[in-house]
Parts: C-alpha cells; sequence; structure tokens
C-alpha cells in the first residue's frame, strides 16, 4: 500500500441540460431522461443541426453578484456556481487560514464563445472602440479557474486545462496529484462549457461531427447505436470537492469515493479522430489502473467517452480490450451518459466523474439510452442498455478523449474497500 496521502471526493456540484444540483442530475440519469431539445439561444435556421443539450432555468446571479456576473462569460457562470454547490454539497467553508490550502483546477476545452463572438460581431458592426475591456478577461479559457478561485477565496493551487474534450478528466488528475504531491489539502476540479451558439454549432457541423436528427432530439445521442449519426452538444458546469482522506475525516466528512488513479496518453496520429489502433487510450487505461494498483479484473464499470460517432465510439471499445483483456472486457459494465446530457466538450470529464462517483455510493448504473440497435463493432462489453442498473459497483473507469489525441482516464473507487 503507498503511504501517498489518499484523495477523496466529498462534495459534488452539476449544472447541465439535466438539471442545477446532482441531485437533479442524478434523478434524470437514473431515470434515462434526456436533456436534449431543439435550440434555442439563437435561431437556427441556417444551421444543419438545430438540436442542443442546453442548461435551461439556470441564472448566474443566483450564485454571484450581478456586477460580477456581467463580466463573465457564460462558460464561467457555470463554473462558479458548480463550485458553490460543490462546496455546499461537501459542507465546507474556505476560512482564511485555509485558503492557503485550497485550489482549483478547472478545465475548458474553448472558453467564452458567447463573448468571443458577440465582441467580434460589434467591433465590425460598430467599430473597434466599442469593444468590451472586458472582452479578453472574459474570454480566455483559464478565467474559469480564476474566477471559482475569486468567487469561493481558493489561494492555493490554480490551473486552467485545455485539452479538448479530455480537460475535465485533466483537471480531476491534476488536482488529484497537487494533493498527493502535498500542495494541498482541498482542490475544486471539473470542467465547464458554454459552446452552444451559432458559429459553434456551425464549426462542428462543418466538421461533420454532430447529429442532425433534428426531429428527434432526445433520441439524437446514441452512444454505441448502429444508427449514430454524430453528437449533441451540451453545455455544462460541474466541479467536484477533492480532499486529502485525513482532512476529510478530521471535520467529519463522508467520502462519496475515492479517486484512485489518473492515466493519460496521446495518439500522435490525428487532428480529429482517434487512434484507430486503440492503443494509446489503451495504454492511459493501463497506467490509471497501474497507478490505483488496481488489476483489470477488478473493473466493474466504465462510464465511457462514447459521443454517439461512428468512428470514436467503436474505437473506445477496441482500447477497452485491449486494456483489459477481451474475457474481462466481456463483463464489464458500460454506459455512456452522453446519451443524456450531451457531449458537454471540457465539461464532459466532470459531470461523468460526478455521475461515476454517484454510481460508487448508490450502487445504481445510469443506462445508455437510445441504444436499440448494437453496432456490432462496439460489441464485446455488457452494455448498461435504457434502463438504469442496480450493481455492487467497488471500481469504476472514468474516461474521456479530446481532439489532437489527448488520452484522460480516472479510476474511482470505494473508500471502505480501501
Amino acid at each position: 500500500m503507498s503511504d501517498r496521502p489518499r484523495v477523496v471526493v466529498t462534495g459534488l456540484g452539476m449544472v447541465t441540460s439535466l438539471g442545477i444540483g446532482w441531485r437533479e442530475n442524478w434523478e434524470a440519469a437514473i431515470a434515462g431522461r434526456s436533456g436534449a431539445g431543439p435550440i434555442t439561444c439563437y435561431d437556427p435556421v441556417d444551421t444543419p443541426t438545430k438540436i442542443a443539450c442546453e442548461v435551461t432555468g439556470f441564472d448566474p446571479v443566483d450564485f454571484m453578484d450581478r456586477k460580477v456576473a456581467r463580466r463573465m462569460d457564460r462558460f464561467a457562470h457555470l463554473a462558479v456556481a458548480a463550485g458553490r454547490l460543490a462546496l455546499e454539497d461537501a459542507g465546507l467553508a474556505i476560512s482564511s487560514t485555509a485558503a492557503p490550502r485550497a485550489g482549483a483546477v478547472v478545465g475548458s476545452g474553448i472558453g467564452g464563445l458567447h463573448t468571443f463572438v458577440q465582441q467580434t460581431l460589434l467591433a465590425e458592426e460598430r467599430g473597434a472602440d466599442r469593444v468590451s475591456p472586458f472582452f479578453i478577461p472574459a474570454v480566455i479559457a483559464n478565467m474559469a479557474a480564476a474566477q471559482v478561485s475569486m468567487e469561493l477565496g481558493l489561494q492555493g493551487p490554480l490551473s486552467c486545462v485545455t485539452t479538448a474534450c479530455a480537460s475535465g478528466n485533466h483537471a480531476l488528475g491534476d488536482a488529484t496529484d497537487a494533493i498527493r504531491a502535498g500542495r494541498a489539502d482541498v482542490m475544486l476540479a471539473g470542467g465547464t462549457e458554454a459552446s452552444v451558439t451559432r458559429v459553434g454549432i456551425a464549426a462542428f457541423n462543418a466538421m461533420r461531427a454532430l447529429s442532425t436528427r433534428n426531429d428527434d432530439p432526445e433520441g439524437a445521442s446514441r452512444p454505441f447505436d448502429r444508427a449514430r449519426d454524430g453528437f449533441v452538444m451540451g453545455e455544462a458546469g460541474a466541479i467536484v470537492v477533492l480532499e486529502r482522506l485525513e482532512h476529510a475525516l478530521e471535520r467529519g466528512a463522508e467520502p462519496i469515493c475515492e479517486v484512485l488513479g489518473y492515466g493519460l496518453t496521446g495518439d500522435a496520429h490525428h487532428l480529429t479522430e482517434p487512434d484507430p489502433t486503440g492503443r494509446a487510450p489503451a495504454a492511459a487505461v493501463a497506467m490509471a489502473l497501474a497507478d490505483a494498483g488496481v488489476e483489470p479484473s477488478q473493473v466493474d464499470y466504465v462510464n465511457a467517452h462514447a459521443t454517439s460517432t461512428p468512428v470514436g465510439d467503436t474505437s473506445e471499445i477496441r482500447a477497452l480490450k485491449l486494456a483489459l483483456g477481451e474475457d474481462v472486457a466481456r463483463r464489464v459494465m458500460v454506459s455512456s451518459t452522453k446519451s443524456m446530457h450531451g457531449h458537454c466538450l471540457g465539461a464532459a470529464g466532470g459531470v461523468e466523474g460526478a455521475l461515476t462517483a454517484l454510481v460508487l455510493r448508490e450502487g445504481i448504473i445510469p443506462p445508455t439510452i437510445n441504444l436499440e440497435d448494437l453496432d456490432p463493432d462496439c460489441a464485446g462489453v455488457d452494455h448498461v442498455a435504457n434502463e438504469a442498473r442496480r450493481a455492487d459497483v467497488r471500481v469504476a473507469v472514468s474516461s474521456a478523449f479530446g481532439f489532437g489525441g489527448h488520452n484522460a482516464i480516472m479510476v474511482l473507487g470505494r473508500v471502505e474497500d480501501r
């Protein structure tokens, strides 16, 4: 047994299309309810995709001062809200004496796209002198982490990860390493993204990455299904509270689960397509399991990255078979919650990490909805399809893969089992 500090999850903060707060998200996930619907933030008359998983019923002033909110982009609003919810769930107040030992790592794949588009159009239409002095501070991707730090009083290690759709998992892993290295006792970690805009949808349409199943929004995200035609873009902020185990126990906190391992590799293959052999992501899984001190045979559940793209889903199953061995893979339970909350890009790892933590605590696996006709190339694992399943899950893997070949894997486990 390693003598390095053990890291546990003690609080969850989630703002997604499934709801605000982890309870709303969890209830929707185990009910198999989709957050997809027609796009409302712009008129999608000229974009082929007209659906998304938008956050609704969210007002940033419920979580921060109105004047402060006006200086932030939506992606930072979602992060600050998720951070506050996470601290509240953890029952943790950051005092002035504790602040230097409490930090944050918040990932974002794109940053302040709403502000970027708005201010660019303003400059073109009304002149360069009309650009806001808050343009750059609202747009740059590190500002979600910075605003979380400033709004919540975190003076410890502070960083931002921008590795496309792997950003959230890299943030969780890097924050875990900060505690293991003795730099902090508490870290807030996760991801945030708000890219449902006309240009954001148009850009992913140009790449042929998005579903155009506009007449059936709730059925459009269908990971592993033979009829999948691309992902449904989601927006979200998702933050978890990570603590050194002794710190959590000293204050009487009840850990949700333990962070056991972290692995990361690069495909060195293509701008957007995953490694077709699956070797590089499989190596990330193997690295995370080795870091956790867990054998492949001990893995019970995988929250798959599976975005509902033809190439990505099959590549991931191939990687799992390589990493776990085909015999083990056949009995490992797998689901993709993106079928419900959509692909939240840089926030995906935060959302799915939080849901995976709840799987370990609650003993229920959310399903992959819309999995009606399994693609034969995605066979070889135990798909939890369309209905939640009660299961004794002791070790779980949460996967994230990003454009450019970024692979990030988290291994989580039940605290009492270690």
